[in-house]
């Protein structure tokens, strides 16, 4: 028998995000027995030895056809019996009886890439009706025996897991999570320690303004007439040191009709009018910065975003 598996040691970075520390994996890549376990009291044996060699928790990673169901079944077992965490990672696919080991993790990811398949057990068989039929009845309680595995982890329905393994079913990492057949994504999972990023464009926006303006701050002058300290706002009630975000599309700029020059009307989302009361001090009055000035600045932005 040819050992299908393989036990090395990786690192993986704690939810702190201290130095990572070495980990215990076990690598499942290829068909699972591709030569018969049945009656083979070493090999079982084997994989029982090593998964006990050590201590703490272990990941499982994954990228496998399938194989023997019996197979599958006993390392099944001993993963779910293993008196520590087990994360299982499917970083490529878990089909088949593959997928009923993967069942076995405490928590189960899966590469944003990766696949998941179930589908019947099936066997070759050969004989009079009477061994066709027993043939038949016990591939029907092979299948129980898996959808006991796909009920414990997803909490689905029988009649919905007997139907998906009828239909073939294959399912990417979204569908999978979706289905509760996978926790998580690698990569998007805290206690996987890594971080998770997600990305929208208003939020991205809004950080770049906010670093742009701490670096550039807009050096405003006041009625008088002098300059006022880098950082004032144009607009006092705004509370920013610069530049709002800029529209989704600029406004297309309106001619004066008393000015055929073509001056620009000063878009009201790029710069508000001040708020002055009768009470504010002539030297206090801030006044918005020229408009072209304010353009060129926008146009630069936009080459971020």
């Amino acid at each position: 028998m040819n050992r299908f598996w393989n036990w090395t040691m990786k690192p993986i970075c704690n939810a702190t995000g201290d130095d990572a520390e070495d980990v215990r994996t076990l690598e499942l890549y290829g068909a699972i027995a591709s030569e018969s376990w049945w009656d083979d009291d070493i090999t079982p044996e084997m994989f029982r030895e090593d998964l006990n060699s050590g201590t703490g928790p272990i990941q499982v990673y994954i990228n496998s056809p399938g194989g023997d169901v019996f197979a599958a079944s006993q390392i099944y077992t001993m993963l779910a019996e293993y008196p520590f965490n087990v994360t299982v990672k499917i970083d490529g696919i878990a089909a088949s009886a593959a997928s009923v080991v993967a069942m076995a993790g405490d928590t189960v990811l899966m590469a944003p890439t990766a696949l998941l398949m179930i589908h019947n057990p099936s066997t070759i068989a050969m004989g009079d009706k009477t061994d066709l039929e027993g043939v038949i009845k016990t591939l029907d309680e092979v299948k129980e025996s898996i959808i006991n595995a796909y009920e414990i982890k997803t909490g689905l329905r029988r009649a919905k897991l007997s139907q998906m393994m009828d239909d073939e079913t294959w399912m990417n990492a979204k569908k999978a999570v979706e289905l509760r057949f996978a926790d998580g994504l690698i990569g998007d999972n805290s206690d996987d320690g890594q971080t998770a990023y997600g990305f929208a464009t208003n939020s991205v926006q809004r950080s770049f303004v906010a670093q742009w303006n701490a670096k550039n701050p807009i050096p405003t002058t006041n009625a008088s007439g002098d300059d006022a300290e880098d950082g004032q706002s144009p607009n006092p009630e705004s509370g920013a040191s610069g530049f709002e975000p800029a529209p989704s599309e600029p406004e297309t700029p309106d001619v004066n009709p008393e000015d055929e020059t073509g001056t620009y009307e000063t878009p009201e989302a790029v710069v508000a009018e001040p708020t002055v009361s009768e009470a504010t001090p002539e030297s206090e009055i801030v006044t918005g910065r020229n408009t072209d000035e304010l353009r060129d600045r926008l146009d630069l932005i936009k080459k971020f975003i």
